[in-house]
């Protein structure tokens, strides 16, 4: 599959995304581009990309026995968690930085859409979209089909969610810094479980689990049988 062509997360512009990546003591907003307004929960603390996966992260790996691949990577703190369990771990992600980082740690990342050709399509047991990465390409009926072909028939998506059950919002998006930098504008999207969970049905998952943790929330979908 060929990646849509679309600007992608916090690039173009002043780049600050890559900025604070490498600052790692940044926060950054995400802004919404046609009312000129800070998204909901925009504000964003790199230094928790950056850092160790925390007891809520570790726990979206419980039970996890095969490969796990990260969507939307970072510098790659799940990657590593799941490494560290001793899962078959690989990340994806469009920013070289954050590749970068992820690659100085030693961590397997590859610098690439997930809607490009991936290792492993159709046999990956756990994918994961988490730290608001349904919201790539402002398309999750898209993503959540694209994790369809990506996934084991046994396979799992584990996604974080808006808290809102009933959000469905997709926008043309900017990220912007403390200092004013300012990314050039990409599509992204915030989806909550209701809205979420009818979209997945549509492309052939069905809802698992849903649950609410340290103030985030989650649902797991398994493909229809």
């Amino acid at each position: 599959m060929s990646a849509p062509a679309f600007g992608t997360f916090g690039s173009g512009g002043a780049e600050p995304y890559a900025r604070a990546l490498r600052r790692d003591d940044e926060v950054l907003y995400l802004r919404d581009a046609s009312s000129d307004s800070l998204a909901p929960s925009s504000s964003m603390d790199i230094s928790r990309w950056n850092d160790l996966a925390n007891i809520t992260d570790m726990s979206l790996l419980a039970g996890a026995t095969g490969a796990v691949l990260d969507i939307g990577c970072g510098p790659g703190r799940m990657v590593r968690a799941a490494m560290m369990l001793g899962l078959t771990a690989l990340g994806v992600d469009v920013s070289p930085t954050a590749v970068e980082i992820a690659r100085e740690s030693g961590l397997t990342v590859l610098n690439r859409s997930v809607f490009e050709r991936l290792p492993r399509e159709g046999a990956w047991k756990l994918a994961l979209l988490v730290d608001g990465n349904i919201g790539i390409g402002g398309d999750p009926s898209a993503l959540l089909a694209r994790c369809v072909e990506l996934l084991d028939p046994e396979g799992i998506v584990i996604v974080e969610v808006h808290r809102d059950p009933l959000r469905d919002h997709s926008y043309d998006g900017t990220i912007i810094d403390i200092h004013g930098h300012q990314s050039a504008e990409f599509p992204w999207a915030e989806i909550g479980r209701d809205a979420l969970t009818a979209r997945a049905s549509r492309v052939g998952l069905v809802l698992d689990q849903a649950w609410e943790i340290d103030g985030r929330a989650f649902c797991r979908f398994a493909i229809a049988r």
